[in-house]
């Protein structure tokens, strides 16, 4: 009955959806969201690299290039969303004042993301992983705290900065 009201008054007065992080900030920033993101865009392409090793690739074989370099976009994307919405909603005066290179750091991982998605290349994706993993040392640094790094427990196994909680 409810759902029936709801559903005729929307409508009559159809209202926008939203859908945002986080116009009402609820300061919960981390940049793992990112890094995990830059390790996928990382294996993606060294699974795509031994695919393309394969003398014959059967019609499974072109499906599953197709769905690795569709991901490869996808999460190289994310990687930029992630960092745009931290450096957009959380990055302000104090944190610029203290990390004057972050609109430079934020401008080299938006161009190597986007090499990412127009390459399989594994240079290309290790710089994108170094890039977010700076900027997740100096994210961290803002707050105050400390970070190690360690390599990270699943392919590509590669070294991840991540807060000392």
């Amino acid at each position: 009955m409810l759902n029936s009201l709801l559903t005729t008054l929307h409508r009559r007065t159809p209202l926008t959806t939203a859908s945002a992080h986080c116009d009402i900030p609820c300061k919960i920033y981390d940049p793992i969201s990112a890094q995990l993101a830059a390790l996928s865009v990382i294996r993606f392409v060294d699974l795509l690299n031994e695919l393309s090793e394969k003398e014959n690739l059967s019609f499974a074989d072109h499906a599953q290039f197709s769905r690795l370099i569709s991901e490869k976009e996808t999460h190289a994307e994310k990687v930029k969303h992630e960092v745009r919405v931290i450096w957009g909603d959380y990055f302000k005066a104090p944190q610029f004042e203290k990390y004057p290179d972050t609109n430079e750091l934020v401008h080299n991982i938006m161009l190597t993301g986007s090499a990412c998605k127009q390459h399989v290349s594994r240079d290309k994706a290790e710089a994108l992983l170094t890039l977010v993993n700076e900027f997740a040392e100096s994210f961290w640094a803002t707050k105050g705290v400390e970070t190690k790094t360690a390599t990270c427990p699943y392919p590509p196994a590669e070294q991840v900065v991540y807060p000392k909680l």
